[in-house]
């Protein structure tokens, strides 16, 4: 039976990329060595970081007074690296939901912090507009995309204040304006490569302004003089960005693949808009195209249980929604096709049909 891979991170990935990568464990390079053994400063592999790098900026139009890095330590590192980095006396942040919680709690440490708008009033089930943005923050953070409750910026916001974002679940499914943030990062394990690499956008001339000391590893001018070879980087998972990368261009990059997921996306919005059993819980204009979050319908929602192992049998996986919110949550990435949606679609019809009468 085919399975069709909802899951919200680590996730789907192309399967060119996989199947590269499986090659280059047993022989990278034709070197006669696993791609797991080999030392990161071999020529070799400082290629690869290379084309990463290059394929990144391609793909997203980075300018040139942007760099690029590779990290350790997941997206949940960069919540205090950020403010070790920035905050110098005041951040403002936009509540949005867990992640965006814990990058507050985090920047609380390093110095003042306002909360200038937050959707905890209504569960996060809609992105703040409107709110002032003073213009003595250090910066302004947001987190784009909000995997556990399927809510998603759609276009770049205008601020008086460099903007830094976490983009882990969004970042290369749409074109973004990387001159509007002074910085952008994520974890990998969504849409671009695998679970154990970080991915930072920064701005160079922003970096340093700080009055406190900072840990070595934790000052990103280190990462940038060494190319993300301060210390030894996640090899591997550098490697599957690479080849993700190369996927993304080859299907023709970040237009297309916004485009698809609009597709994507339509398709399942539209057969929970339509059905008599499942309903969306986002607000319409704010709705992630990359999780898709959905619950029973009032009168039955006691067959919650029964739809999702209704839905394993049909090969679905990973669509069980997060134990904060329960429900049903398809993530929708990237390398994740239409057909899978439509499955799901088919799969969702036809149990209402059976429930439905």
């Amino acid at each position: 039976m085919k399975k069709h891979n909802f899951n919200a991170g680590p996730s789907i990935l192309p399967r060119v990329a996989i199947e590269n990568a499986a090659k280059a464990i047993l022989d990278f390079e034709g070197s006669g060595l696993s791609l797991l053994e080999i030392s990161h400063r071999t020529k070799d592999f400082e290629a690869v970081n290379n084309e990463a790098m290059a394929l990144f900026r391609e793909l997203l139009n980075i300018p040139d007074n942007y760099k690029i890095l590779f990290l350790g330590g997941g997206a949940s590192t960069q919540f205090f690296e950020v403010p070790y980095n920035f905050l110098e006396k005041k951040a403002g942040y936009v509540n949005t939901g867990v992640w965006a919680k814990k990058a507050i709690k985090e920047a609380k440490n390093f110095g003042e912090v306002q909360v200038l708008a937050s959707s905890e009033d209504k569960n996060f089930t809609y992105i703040p507009k409107g709110y002032a943005i003073p213009t003595d923050l250090d910066y302004l953070h947001i987190t784009t995309n909000n995997t556990i409750y399927g809510t998603e910026y759609h276009t770049d916001i205008d601020s008086p204040v460099p903007v830094i974002a976490d983009m882990s679940s969004d970042i290369l499914s749409r074109p973004v304006d990387v001159s509007k943030y002074g910085m952008i990062y994520g974890g990998a394990q969504k849409n671009i490569g695998p679970a154990g690499v970080t991915f930072v956008i920064v701005r160079e001339d922003l970096l340093g302004k700080v009055s406190r000391p900072l840990p070595s590893m934790v000052d990103y001018r280190n990462h940038i003089a060494n190319d993300s070879m301060f210390n030894t980087p996640p090899v591997f998972a550098i490697y599957v960005v690479k080849e993700t990368l190369k996927w993304l261009k080859s299907i023709g990059g970040v237009k297309e693949i916004q485009k698809r997921n609009r597709a994507k996306a339509e398709l399942l919005y539209d057969a929970i808009d339509n059905s008599k059993v499942f309903v969306g819980t986002a607000v319409k204009e704010d709705r992630s195209l990359m999780n898709v979050c959905f619950v029973m319908q009032e009168k039955y929602a006691d067959l919650a249980p029964e739809f999702l192992e209704f839905a394993k049998g049909k090969g679905m996986v990973g669509i069980k929604g997060h134990r904060l919110v329960g429900g049903f949550r398809a993530s929708i990435y990237n390398a994740l096709p239409i057909e899978s949606v439509q499955a799901l679609v088919d799969c969702m019809r036809e149990f209402e049909k059976i429930h439905v009468k």
